[in-house]
């Protein structure tokens, strides 16, 4: 990927631009301080608006307490027209659920973004809305974002390709953040640069890099520098480290140390 391209990718981060989530509003997942709007269809007398509780109950016309905090929006529906059925109150009732105001919802976004903390969400949430909500990824953050998760008593941990998200439009991975989520912006890969440029030093590793626009990076050459002779310090697997010759077209990895000789006259 071009320089300008990655501009332009932590322009859209740093700027706030969100993109549609690949899910709808049924998958939130309903917290203590939500607030509903529930309707069943053809039964006005069903209508009930209601704080979902610190134990996650509902007190609804009939059936009295419903446990839906915890569940998905659509999992709500579910139950609350299951219990309807069961009382024996209404025949294949049609439940809606609408959350009017998000409270019980916040997430952690941390990392190398550039307003690192807990959000509490007002509405239905992305992952690319928490991010706008953290200022953004800053220019040192990776390419991916980790996505840490309690489901079923257990951590999941996922990793989200931003590059896939933002660059090729890959909305699928856009989805909605729940309650507790971690969303956690790692540093990107480095790379060195030493010898005879004009600017050495560390700089951020780009997807795809070649050792010409290394180069690039460190300001070209200087008068004393040579192309001939680059070399390119590396670990092995054992930690051990190699100098490994290098030519322009080769890709870098993390942590390589690119060195420019000088010249012989």
């Amino acid at each position: 990927m071009t320089h300008r391209l990655y501009v332009y990718f932590f322009f859209l981060l740093s700027c706030l631009i969100a993109l549609p989530a690949h899910a709808d509003a049924t998958d939130y997942t309903l917290g203590s301080g939500d607030t509903v709007h529930i309707t069943v269809y053809d039964h006005p007398e069903m209508t009930l608006d209601a704080r979902v509780g610190g134990t996650g109950l509902i007190n609804y016309p009939f059936i009295g307490a419903v446990k839906i905090g915890g569940l998905t929006v659509r999992e709500a529906e579910n139950v609350i027209a299951k219990k309807l059925t069961d009382g024996g109150y209404i025949k294949q009732p049609d439940v809606n659920v609408i959350v009017t105001q998000y409270l019980g919802t916040q997430v952690d976004v941390l990392g190398q973004v550039n307003r690192p903390g807990m959000f509490p969400l007002q509405r239905t949430t992305t992952l690319s809305d928490a991010l706008a909500l953290a200022g953004g990824v800053t220019q040192l953050g990776a390419n991916h974002v980790i996505l840490l998760r309690r489901e079923g008593g257990k951590t999941v941990h996922e990793t989200i390709d931003l590059h896939k998200l933002y660059e090729d439009g890959d909305v699928a991975l856009n989805q909605l953040v729940q309650n507790g989520d971690i969303l956690y912006v790692p540093r990107a890969p480095q790379f060195y640069i030493y010898g005879q440029v004009q600017r050495p030093g560390q700089f951020r590793l780009e997807r795809h890099m070649t050792v010409a626009q290394a180069l690039s990076v460190g300001g070209g050459l200087t008068q004393q520098g040579t192309q001939r002779g680059i070399t390119i310090l590396r670990r092995d697997t054992a930690g051990k480290l190699q100098e490994l010759p290098a030519k322009l077209s080769d890709l870098l990895q993390k942590d390589d140390v690119v060195y420019v000789k000088e010249a012989l006259f």
